[in-house]
């Protein structure tokens, strides 16, 4: 579908009843302006979609050669290789990329976009902050302007997203677990806001009820998608009388917490605690077991997002399809061996 038209000042001034010397002036900070006037132009640069390009070269060229990379999380290694990904090929094609890290803030984030398009940036790659409405990208979305979405869906929004498949990611470390012998089972991490995390989390179910592990012996624990919060949910799950003895977790950096407070408690991962991680970043093969980890090619997804958005700005376009990577599970020694009938308890 192509692009819709950019709105012009000639759009605003319609809009509101005001001559464009009006639009002008409120769009410079004039105080010339009358305020109920200003608000009313105000009014009509959102209604029609409008976007304040700060960049005067920008508008002698037929588009800018610098795409936004706007993060959520660049502390978590995932998203730091997948942004090398994304990286790596816009070096290649001579485009410049502007990252920035959100820090899961939605207002930090809508600062970040809203200086990005006044800046007259190409194309922008988000991966939304945790508690992002579909609203939050409407005036992008009415500007023309690409996006691409990486790791998160947004309910009923039709921005296209590159992911891995999450629900089959769980499902295939979930029946990893019980194919070792496990049958009291926790998913630790992430909330439910997250589209990812209910992906996830329905993976994990569908396989305990595939393979009959009753819905009682099962745990979820909601958390943060950090090292603290792995260390969170454990002391968690341990509190129980009758505690897991293995755990998926929503990404790599909630196992490794996951295995620091199993040896705070003086427990080994794998012998005493089976661990899953999901991501399988670099550092999780290096990691003291080795983890476990569902591998969804982190850098891979970068590629694919960056290839996926030049094709937007080089069809004029601000669709495409979604592409939702393959995975597959690497399995290390964080799972241990079998679990043999009888073993007593992690607590």
């Amino acid at each position: 579908m192509a692009s819709r038209p950019k709105a012009t000042i000639l759009d605003i001034a319609r809009e509101a009843g005001v001559s464009k010397s009006t639009v002008s002036l409120v769009l410079q900070g004039s105080d010339l302006i009358r305020p109920e006037t200003a608000l009313k132009v105000r009014k009509a640069i959102e209604d029609v979609g409008y976007v304040y390009n700060r960049g005067a070269a920008n508008l002698r060229k037929a588009h800018s050669n610098v795409i936004g990379m706007v993060i959520n999380d660049l502390t978590n290694p995932f998203f730091a290789e997948m942004a090398v990904g994304m990286e790596r090929v816009f070096q290649s094609a001579g485009i410049v990329p502007f990252i920035a890290n959100t820090a899961e803030n939605p207002v930090r984030q809508e600062e970040v976009l809203k200086s990005l398009m006044e800046q007259g940036v190409a194309g922008l790659i988000v991966s939304p902050a945790r508690g992002t409405t579909p609203g939050a990208f409407r005036r992008i979305e009415m500007a023309g302007l690409p996006i691409v979405f990486t790791m998160r869906r947004l309910p009923e929004s039709r921005i296209p997203v590159i992911a891995p498949d999450n629900h089959r990611g769980a499902w295939l470390a979930t029946a990893h677990l019980i194919g070792k012998g496990h049958h009291r089972l926790a998913f630790f991490g992430g909330s439910s806001d997250l589209v990812v995390y209910h992906e996830r989390l329905g993976g994990f179910r569908e396989a305990c009820e595939a393979l009959g592990i009753a819905k009682r012996d099962t745990l979820v624990v909601e958390g943060e998608t950090s090292r603290k919060g792995g260390i969170a949910c454990l002391e968690t799950a341990f509190a129980m009388a009758e505690p897991p003895t293995a755990a998926l977790c929503f990404n790599d950096a909630v196992a490794f917490g996951v295995m620091l407070a199993l040896r705070k408690r003086g427990l080994e991962p794998g012998a005493d605690f089976a661990v899953v991680g999901f991501d399988d970043v670099i550092e999780a093969q290096h990691y003291m077991p080795a983890l476990t980890s569902v591998a969804v090619d982190s850098a891979g997804l970068g590629e694919r997002a960056a290839h996926v958005m030049l094709r937007m700005i080089q069809s004029r376009t601000t669709r495409a399809e979604d592409h939702i990577g393959a995975v597959n599970l690497v399995v290390r020694d964080s799972c241990g061996p079998h679990r043999r009938a009888g073993m007593g308890d992690a607590a």
